[in-house]
């Protein structure tokens, strides 16, 4: 059985959610609600050396903007509490090869330069997997850096289905189409914003006004003057490329600026109005845990029902 029109997305805790996660996944996210399961991967944050307390309070915090977003009208899960998600990660560990595993991009970038790392980060692709497999959807919108995921997934799938019998709907990666934007790092503007360290090129949803406008004015540009300085070219003006990415993603107009500072001014204005109303009802949701926990508990209780009896067909067919 395929289910064509889910919609399947999971974000790591690993720090704060910044502006490129709002304007890159989250809206996104927000615009396609029906059969929907929006989750938080807390079991992916857990490859790397972590603080339990760190863990837990980014995972809080995703949570409660998920809700002061509107994505209720999905189901909202923790990955941790639908146990299927971790059985079924160790199944796929008895179908997927070390040397898989070794070509892996992610795990030679965060394993790079160090001694030894977690067991964990050399198998999570086989979670990764699982965390797919287990909703049965056809397509997987991906961008670059998860792409090589997805292709092990589907090979996994096939491998499973060929030597264990047809279980699994096999996945295609799909590149994104719907115009999110790629918001990159003010500092470094060829590489994404990230979440995981406090880093000052990279805006947070619950960043004060002060705070953006101090890293939006700090962002960098380069040292062109005069009347055209202010345009896109990925190449050669990186920086002030991402700040006219900024801009329109939030709404903003570039017309009539010729200056990097105007083009600045710009931004901040356009950020803070894009982040104030988040900020706002994320103040009003955080006053109420309660609430938001139990609209994670209906989302784990409706995780755990889909994804039960593909674990038991996984199982069973493996001569569990």
């Amino acid at each position: 059985m395929s289910t064509p029109t889910r919609t399947l997305s999971l974000l790591t805790p690993s720090g704060r959610l910044t502006l490129g996660s709002l304007l890159g996944a989250l809206e996104p996210m927000r615009q396609r609600q029906d059969d929907a399961f929006y989750g938080i991967a807390d079991l992916h944050a857990m490859t790397t050396t972590h603080d339990p307390a760190r863990l837990r309070a980014h995972a809080d915090e995703t949570a409660a903007l998920f809700v002061a977003l509107g994505l209720d009208r999905a189901t909202l899960f923790r990955q941790s509490r639908v146990p299927a998600h971790a059985q079924l990660a160790y199944l796929l560990e008895c179908v997927v090869t070390t040397g898989e595993l070794n070509r892996m991009i992610q795990f030679k970038e965060k394993g790079r330069g160090v001694d030894s790392t977690r067991v964990s980060l050399f198998t999570y692709p086989a979670l990764m997997a699982a965390d797919i497999l287990l909703y049965r959807p056809t397509q997987v919108p991906v961008g670059d850096d998860q792409r090589q995921h997805v292709e092990l997934t589907r090979d996994l799938a096939l491998r499973f289905n060929r030597r264990y019998g047809e279980v699994f709907t096999v996945p295609e990666a799909v590149t994104a189409s719907d115009g999110s934007a790629r918001v990159m790092d003010l500092q470094h503007p060829t590489r994404k914003m990230s979440k995981s360290a406090e880093a000052p090129g990279t805006v947070y949803l619950l960043d004060p006004p002060d705070v953006v406008r101090r890293k939006v004015a700090r962002a960098v540009t380069d040292g062109e003057v005069g009347p055209d300085a202010v345009r896109a070219d990925r190449e050669a003006k990186p920086g002030v490329t991402n700040l006219l990415e900024v801009l329109a993603a939030c709404g903003g107009s570039a017309d009539g600026l010729t200056t990097y500072g105007a083009l600045k001014a710009a931004v901040t204005d356009a950020v803070v109005a894009v982040l104030e109303p988040v900020q706002r009802r994320y103040a009003e949701v955080a006053a109420d845990p309660t609430h938001v926990a139990e609209v994670f508990e209906r989302g784990a209780e409706r995780a755990r029902t889909v994804t039960e009896p593909v674990l038991a067909a996984a199982a069973s067919a493996m001569g569990l």
